[in-house]
């Protein structure tokens, strides 16, 4: 699409999410008050289903502007899985399956885990820290059948669901799929298997919490405006100067890490080293900014930051979250470690020159 198709999208979500998803709307969704109007509203606008063909009940619009709907998701906190639904509605459309109404998320997150389909057509095994996985109505899983790996379009009813949440106040649940039949199954791509998943929902972490990034940039730079100490804004101290400047830099550059691995996916593929090599050093150093970032916001709210009534944190614990998920820092350094050591010391500069 064109830079002006890239910006209609931009400003529909930021309208949606503006007008619908305030703080009272996030602490409700951690309660358990599910936020209808503004599921019904996204799904309605097509950006819940925005990487999905229109053939398969989509938007079919192109990989950038999903990730332009994400880091606004990220930016406004989003509590609905609109990030887990399109994730889904991903993997189903490269499998060519349909993908259904509602929200959806996916299973497994972590790819060691291993879910089989049997020669009687129904799966076994387990799935931890699934996300939204009670709220949702449909499960795309990736199985494997025969040691090769499927996509399964599963009902979330026909599956056991052990409640728990994450850090983020967000369902984080674990699925049994034990003697489930799924409703459609289809070969997978060579590039999709519980790896090449789990580099996919990196890059959609990465861009949500660089979203989240400025969200709580902005959140900081206000209040130091605003607040006064010593008869003056706080802001107009050096030192506060210098911490605000500080994570000015972390947010922007948590941006270009996350856009960088947007892009490396959108042109490449899921199973390429050169793609991996990309996302994981964006999962490292978006986490990177996150930790950082995340300390000076909070130090300069003061108390304020770490009351419950104010909104920063549905930022920050957000971000801890998605930090962790699909590997955190430590997980993908090992594996970019991994790949520049094997390529060998005279293959280090043209790798990391490209």
């Amino acid at each position: 699409m064109s830079g002006r198709d890239d910006n209609i999208i931009q400003e529909a979500a930021t309208r949606i999410f503006t007008d619908l998803c305030e703080p009272r709307i996030v602490n409700d969704a951690e309660q358990g008050i599910w936020p209808a109007q503004l599921w019904d509203t996204l799904e309605e606008s097509g950006l819940t289903l925005t990487w999905v063909p229109d053939n398969l009940g989509g938007a079919g619009a192109d990989m950038s502007d999903g990730f332009t709907v994400l880091k606004v998701a990220g930016q406004y906190t989003s509590p609905v899985p609109v990030a887990e639904t399109m994730f889904a509605g991903l993997i189903l459309s490269r499998a060519n399956i349909k993908s259904p109404l509602g929200p959806m998320t996916v299973a497994p997150v972590h790819p060691a885990v291993r879910i089989t389909l049997g020669a009687d057509g129904v799966l076994q095994g387990s799935a931890r820290d699934i996300p939204f996985a009670r709220q949702a109505k449909h499960i795309a899983v990736i199985a494997r059948r025969d040691n090769q790996p499927v996509i399964a379009l599963v009902d979330r009813a026909a599956c056991h669901v052990t409640e728990a949440k994450g850090l983020s106040g967000e369902a984080r649940d674990t699925v049994s799929f034990n003697n489930v039949r799924p409703i459609s199954v289809a070969a997978a791509p060579a590039d999709l298997d519980e790896d090449g998943a789990c580099a996919i929902g990196a890059t959609i972490r990465c861009v949500q919490m660089a979203g989240a990034m400025q969200r709580i940039l902005d959140q900081s730079v206000q209040y130091a405006q605003e607040r006064v100490q010593f008869g003056r804004p706080i802001g107009k101290f050096q030192a506060v100067q210098h911490n605000l400047a500080q994570l000015a830099g972390e947010t922007a550059a948590a941006a270009v890490a996350a856009d960088a691995a947007a892009y490396a996916l959108a042109i490449g593929s899921p199973g390429n080293e050169d793609t991996i090599a990309v996302i994981a050093t964006a999962k490292v150093r978006v986490g990177e900014a996150v930790s950082t970032g995340s300390l000076i916001a909070h130090q300069a709210h003061g108390a304020m930051g770490f009351t419950y009534e104010h909104s920063l944190h549905h930022s920050t614990r957000r971000m801890w979250s998605w930090r962790e998920e699909f590997g955190n820092e430590s997980v993908w350094a090992m594996r970019l470690g991994r790949i520049v050591a094997a390529r060998g010391g005279d293959e280090l500069w043209p790798f990391i020159s490209i």
